[in-house]
């Protein structure tokens, strides 16, 4: 019997040896030790990983919602020096396991050789749904590296994942890998990978010591993996090839670069991520919002190169065209505060970088010398001047992105550090009115020139260009705005000056200088310097502009443009529209356009549909919607993958894939559900159909989530701070107990109210006009109501329920009153 007992404790020993778990608050972490694996799962079982480290140590799978997304070769970490490839997946028998206070402890990872050998210590723990993993790294050696993996994440195939969207705003999508070796390097470490189909997501967060760089790289490995790499240095990265972001056929992509003997660390969170409820679009009415969702994850942040490149022309081809005056905008849809905040990066260093002495805006960024005008290229920033022609519209662009992000960041310190830039390079373009009739003029004087002007670089528009100066009118008038807030009345006052100048010269007859061809019922693109007027077969971005950014503001040729650009669109039945309707005469552009319709001589190309879409809202909303959802439906088809479509297929043509291909979605946001967010407020200008009645989403700006329900005459905006609803466009924003109403989304007037708690203030606007302005509290609490923008001195009468009282605005033109609100109060002034 004694010798049964001993037997029978011998092998309850031996089995609690090679099995036991650690309960840390209900959270699971399961040891085999005979196996010497560790799997952890989160409490809500979404995430589980499983840790190798019998022979070397690996997460040899990394599940979400049960199934696996690793290849074989799992996750390790690893160095590579000139003539040897270390990893955490050599032989290794010398691992330890300890717990520690939620999870637990690996160490004795060691690789190497006798010149360069590591150290690491793996933590991992718990900590809700999310794991923890801590690396921490000890280099016996200063050493020269050729590679590192800190960590290696190589999952199954490209199919376990769409994409990954960056935290600088940017997005891998890993059908672009194509060529084993394809890798894509950038200077970030966190990303959320996708699935489109089952809408798991893995979300990676990365922190790394304070003073220390991280980088990652993503590649189509030899075994058909796709691999995301991580490296934590001292020093930023650089580039192996030039400048190159992506290099096909080549698994590096950084250039070599120095450790130090000593300890570094690097903390990774891994969260599953439901992407589905993550991303939500919400309830778009009469709009595909899955659509809408994917095209803006994908070829919307395509176009962010890097840190502080974000372009359209994107990472594929490692190029960035300063010359696109919708970067700001995209950001506005994307809706990504990392977006947002690699934008105002981007142009701080365009400012830096790209600018010459004289206020000149280099036009484009590329990866390496090749496509510049002789002499322009920086080897060093990227920068340079098109080969095509000095392209005039960098000027515009980056005073139109600037003064838009803005409206983003609302970073009025951030403002004022271009505000001198911003000035040179609209000084620059003002200067170029050598026949001072109020229109500027481009660098090259005809089409004998042979060169280009604007984003149409193989077209040889010249000297007095329509598109580049309906972009000017722009630009001006959003500066002139800033220059207000900056304090500048003065410098407000003059570029506004010049933009009403503009306006006048632009719209005159082309047989009084102007573009407005009465003939043609268009504006014609451009007038040589001999007087000659060229592009008048109806190109679209010209006219879309002229009616888009206002210098053209008649209803009769608001009418006749738009009448005969849907006319031709539906003749042809064309998704979307073409870069001009009827061909250039062949003087006039490049061979590459020949013969008609060919590339920028009549194919498609949507990423001008921004201003199509502003330029219909106003007048047809149906035609703006059909054209939307055109777009939309394209992307379901092909992904938007393209530079291009052909005008007689309406297939995509093209190596180059255009973020800006998205702006027809952007514009989405901006002109048809109205989202104007502004520097010191939120804005709605809404430009609603009925189809549409019924849309949901939620907006986020500046860390402030605004619930908008959008209907017909009917808006919503909601926090948890407050609540207006009102039928025409208005701008909010609460700050403490201060609720600030601006009617129309201006900033002529405004109504202050300030509550004495900090419940939310719930209001209804009835109605605001220049005699009567009408509000409803719903929300009890004790108010301070301010007007501000009235007439100073007048009288004016006031009915609260009814009851009406009088009082005389202030000098300043404000009038406040006091008023505790016990139930439903109505407000009315007159």
């Amino acid at each position: 019997m004694m010798r049964f007992i001993l037997l029978l404790s011998f092998f309850l020993f031996l089995f609690q040896d090679t099995c036991f778990s650690i309960e840390i608050e209900n959270r699971d972490i399961k040891h085999n030790v005979s196996a010497k694996t560790i799997t952890i799962t989160v409490p809500d079982k979404k995430t589980s990983i499983t840790i190798d480290y019998s022979n070397g140590c690996v997460i040899k799978q990394l599940s979400l919602n049960g199934k696996n997304t690793l290849s074989p070769s799992g996750v390790y970490t690893g160095i590579r020096t000139s003539n040897a490839t270390f990893s955490s997946a050599d032989d290794n028998k010398h691992i330890t396991l300890t717990k520690n206070a939620n999870g637990i402890t690996l160490s004795g990872i060691s690789y190497g050789n006798g010149t360069i050998s590591v150290k690491e210590v793996w933590d991992f723990k718990l900590n809700g749904n999310k794991i923890i993993w801590d690396i921490t790294r000890d280099y016996n050696n200063a050493a020269s590296l050729e590679d590192m993996a800190f960590p290696k994440w190589n999952f199954t195939d490209l199919s376990v994942w769409k994409g990954g969207i960056m935290d600088n705003g940017g997005m891998v999508w890993c059908k672009y890998l194509k060529q084993v070796n394809d890798t894509y390097g950038v200077h970030t470490g966190g990303v959320t990978f996708w699935n489109t189909e089952s809408g798991d997501a893995l979300r990676i967060t990365a922190k790394t010591d304070k003073g220390k760089e991280i980088a990652s790289k993503y590649s189509h490995s030899e075994k058909n993996e796709f691999t995301c790499t991580q490296l934590v240095t001292d020093t930023q990265l650089k580039q192996r090839y030039d400048l190159s972001r992506f290099v096909s056929g080549k698994a590096d992509v950084f250039a070599p670069f120095e450790v130090k003997k000593g300890k570094l660390k690097v903390s990774f969170e891994l969260q599953y991520v439901d992407y589905n409820r993550e991303y939500s679009r919400g309830t778009l009415a009469g709009i595909d919002a899955v659509a809408v969702r994917e095209l803006l994850n994908t070829t919307g942040r395509y176009g962010v190169v890097d840190n502080n490149i974000i372009g359209a022309n994107g990472w594929l081809t490692n190029w960035k065209c300063l010359h696109e005056p919708f970067f700001a905008q995209i950001g506005m849809a994307v809706n990504d505060p990392n977006y947002t905040n690699n934008m105002s990066a981007t142009l701080d260093q365009e400012r830096d970088q790209a600018m010459l002495g004289d206020g000149r805006v280099l036009s484009r960024w590329h990866n390496a010398a090749g496509d510049e005008i002789p002499g322009t290229y920086n080897s060093k920033t990227g920068y340079y001047e098109a080969m095509w022609g000095y392209t005039i519209d960098s000027q515009t662009g980056y005073v139109i992105n600037t003064s838009e992000q803005f409206d983003l960041n609302g970073n009025v310190d951030w403002l004022r550090s271009h505000q001198l830039s911003v000035e040179k390079a609209l000084d620059w373009l003002i200067k170029r009115d050598s026949n001072n009739n109020g229109i500027f003029e481009m660098m090259n004087d005809g089409i004998a020139d042979k060169k280009a002007s604007d984003w149409l670089d193989i077209v040889w528009a010249s000297f007095e260009n329509s598109f580049v100066n309906a972009q000017m009118y722009e630009a001006l008038t959003l500066w002139s705005k800033c220059e207000r807030i900056l304090g500048n009345q003065q410098k407000s006052d003059h570029y506004l000056a010049i933009a009403s100048r503009l306006k006048t010269a632009f719209n005159k007859p082309v047989e009084e200088g102007g573009f407005w061809s009465a003939a043609k019922q268009q504006y014609v693109y451009w007038r040589d310097k001999d007087g000659s007027v060229h592009g008048d077969n109806l190109v679209t971005p010209v006219n879309f502009a002229a009616i888009a950014f206002g210098i053209c503001d008649d209803p009769k040729r608001i009418a006749l443009i738009l009448d005969q650009i849907e006319y031709r669109s539906k003749a042809e039945n064309l998704f979307h529209w073409p870069l001009c309707f009827d061909s250039f005469k062949r003087e006039e552009v490049s061979e590459g356009n020949w013969p008609f319709p060919k590339y920028e001589n009549g194919d498609i190309f949507p990423t001008w549909g921004y201003l199509g879409i502003r330029a219909y809202a106003k007048y047809d909303k149906a035609i703006a919607l059909k054209y939307i959802n055109n777009l939309l439906d394209q992307y379901k088809k092909d992904g938007l993958s393209s530079q291009r479509y052909s005008r007689t297929t309406q297939l995509g043509l093209g190596d180059d894939i255009l973020a800006g291909i998205s702006t027809s979605i952007t514009a989405l946001y901006r002109d048809i559900y109205g989202v104007r967010p502004k520097w010191n407020r939120m804005g709605l200008e809404p430009n609603m159909s009925s189809t549409l009645n019924g849309t949901k989403f939620s907006y986020t700006n500046r860390n402030t989530v605004y619930n908008l329900e959008l209907s017909v005459n009917n808006y919503l905006m909601r926090t948890n701070g407050f609540s207006i609803k009102s039928k025409e466009s208005f701008g909010a924003n609460k700050a403490g107990n201060i609720l600030t109403y601006y009617p129309h989304n201006d900033d002529v007037m405004l109504l202050q109210i300030n509550s004495a708690s900090n419940r939310s203030i719930n209001m209804e606007i009835n109605s605001w006009d220049a005699n009567a302005y009408s509000w409803t509290v719903t929300s009890p609490d004790k108010y301070l109501f301010t007007i501000k923008g009235l007439a100073p001195g007048k009288k004016y009468e006031l009915a609260i329920n009814g009851v009406a009282k009088h009082f005389t605005s202030k000098n300043d033109g404000s009038f406040s009153i006091e008023h505790t609100c016990k139930s439903t109060t109505k407000f009315a002034v007159k």
